[in-house]
């Protein structure tokens, strides 16, 4: 693969995302257009020699296709067909660029998706060869969208390599006492289940009275409506550079999301050894959440409460043993296989 070249046009960049670029980029030369940082996921990342960053808003359209065209990518790969800037630029490349649709939307069988479904023939299947989805429910949309075995499965894939090094440095120490602390990753927004995340764990501490706390990390525009509680800790966002104390102190991982069409923080926390509370409405769940916790209904507090009843519930023993499911099931899929999937597409 030397020499092989693989573009990016994406929307917001996170963690994850850098890592599986910087993981591809040790096989291929890598150029990654963004959206600028988001004020609610405010990443920091790093550049390298074979990776090259740069801001959409910081250049002009001709001037994003001027470089584009100088890197002359073997592989292009665009976040949705949202940004019509960035469409433009599909369709000026030269035909031999295999040019690759991600999507993370589920079939839902809507109107919009039905009318997207018969447009696409004659409009997104003339500007992309490949559609690249995180997994089944978003390969049956793609299906519909008319790329049939043009699909390719497992767009996300979370920093393996760094949360396994979490799993190695912290889990040996829960052995000998599991950390009693429910902890919540994610923005502070109303779809992502907050509130009735908070309230069952409320109910739950006056009705069953027990030590375990809720950890919560992120900022997002409900920040200041967050519930003040003092077995509620809220620590705000926090790079992943310096989830070490999170990783260690927390035990059980738990997503309340109403609506998550993947939901990449799933597999992460599961590589890192927790047992996994998520809601019915996470689309990763389907891959990462099998022996090794529980789901309950999205925006149900009683089967919140519920679930987080069961987890108080579990001794020791049981809760390791869950975290060590969730760790290989977590590590089924990693940054280098995320890698080799795309560099497959050249030759696809």
């Amino acid at each position: 693969m030397t020499g092989t070249k693989i573009a990016f046009l994406y929307s917001e960049v996170a963690g994850y995302f850098m890592a599986c670029a910087h993981s591809l980029s040790q096989q291929a030369e890598v150029l990654i257009i963004r959206w600028p940082t988001n004020a609610e996921a405010p990443f920091e990342f790093e550049s390298s020699d074979q990776l090259k960053v740069v801001t959409k808003s910081d250049y002009s359209t001709p001037q994003l296709k001027e470089l584009l065209d100088e890197f002359n990518p073997d592989v292009l790969v665009c976040s949705g067909w949202m940004d019509k800037d960035y469409l433009k630029l599909v369709k000026g490349l030269d035909k031999k660029v295999k040019r690759v649709l991600s999507l993370d939307n589920h079939w839902t069988g809507s109107m919009k998706q039905k009318a997207a479904s018969i447009i696409s023939p004659f409009y997104l299947r003339k500007i992309f060869t490949h559609a690249w989805v995180p997994g089944n429910p978003q390969a049956e949309y793609a299906k519909k969208l008319g790329f049939d075995t043009k699909i390719i499965r497992g767009f996300y894939c979370a920093n393996s390599n760094f949360f396994n090094q979490k799993f190695a440095a912290t889990f040996a120490d829960k052995k000998g006492e599991f950390p009693k602390r429910f902890l919540y990753v994610g923005r502070y927004v109303a779809h992502k289940g907050i509130f009735e995340m908070w309230e069952a764990f409320q109910q739950l501490q006056k009705e069953k009275p027990n030590k375990w706390e809720l950890w919560c990390l992120g900022t997002g525009d409900q920040w200041e409506n967050r519930v003040v509680d003092e077995k509620i800790k809220h620590f705000g966002f926090v790079q992943p550079a310096d989830m070490d104390q999170y990783i260690c102190e927390t035990g059980v991982y738990i997503l309340p999301s109403k609506f998550e069409p993947w939901g990449v923080s799933v597999q992460e926390f599961a590589i890192a050894g927790f047992p996994l509370l998520l809601s019915d409405a996470i689309g990763s769940k389907e891959q990462f959440l099998k022996d090794n916790g529980i789901s309950f209904e999205a925006g149900n507090v009683a089967q919140i409460k519920k679930a987080m009843c069961e987890i108080i519930e579990m001794d020791d023993a049981q809760l390791i043993e869950k975290g060590e499911n969730s760790h290989a099931i977590g590590m089924s899929y990693t940054t280098e296989q995320w890698a080799e999937r795309i560099l497959a597409i050249k030759s696809k």
